[in-house]
């Protein structure tokens, strides 16, 4: 792997994981009336739309950090769809 995947990959690591607090706080509180609905689902739809352009690049990095912080602000939209 060369410099820029790896940097491409640390950046990712910490973007998608700085996600995972927030899910467990909801998770344990059951309470997810501080998160946004609209700030939420605009940013699941700008992750999703990143996606797509990392699919067409071929971009490794953006694929996982991606698919992964989509996976768990879904996740978070269900928490907040449930605990309303």
């Amino acid at each position: 792997m060369d410099f820029l995947t790896i940097l491409g990959l640390a950046a990712a690591t910490l973007t998608t994981t700085a996600f995972l607090p927030q899910m467990f706080q909801i998770w344990r509180t059951k309470s997810a009336k501080d998160v946004s609905f609209i700030m939420l689902i605009t940013f699941i739809l700008g992750v999703f739309l990143w996606l797509i352009y990392g699919i067409y690049l071929q971009a490794l990095p953006i694929i996982v950090a991606n698919s992964l912080t989509l996976f768990f602000n879904l996740i978070i939209l269900w928490l907040k769809i449930k605990y309303r």
